[in-house]
């Protein structure tokens, strides 16, 4: 049976669709297994309580084979991706950077943050995630 990969996509709310497309991306892919672990807006963790927010989300992350950080230049901007790439790296989960569709500038918070950085590509997104996950 095929490997299933445990995915966290790190993404700004606020660019929903880039996270939607990622992941129909990655499911309309044959032969490569993938199970969803970030926290959506149409299931958050419902609490105010940013300790408790954190630790589900360190627990997802560390649930993950690997961490796709969208790399929009939006995500320069968030501090919740900031601290997720962060806690990925802290607990020794390789992060991929993906750049957007189109997108011409890339976050430094996740091109810092990645072990790799690929382009809006199928391909070269499974590779990466075949190549350094856990």
């Amino acid at each position: 049976m095929a490997k299933e990969y445990k995915v966290f996509i790190s993404h700004s709310w606020s660019h929903i669709n880039d996270l939607i497309r990622l992941r129909e991306m990655l499911q309309d892919r044959g032969y490569f297994n993938v199970d969803f672990e970030e926290v959506t807006p149409d299931c958050p963790i419902n609490s105010d309580n940013s300790c408790y927010i954190r630790s589900k989300l360190r627990q997802k992350i560390l649930n993950s084979d690997i961490v796709l950080g969208v790399a929009g230049v939006y995500g320069s901007y968030s501090e919740w991706m900031q601290w997720e790439l962060d806690t990925a790296n802290d607990l020794k989960i390789k992060v991929i950077g993906v750049v957007p569709w189109g997108q011409e500038r890339v976050s430094s918070v996740v091109s810092e943050r990645a072990i790799e950085t690929v382009r809006w590509n199928t391909e070269s997104i499974v590779t990466a995630i075949k190549k350094y996950s856990k």
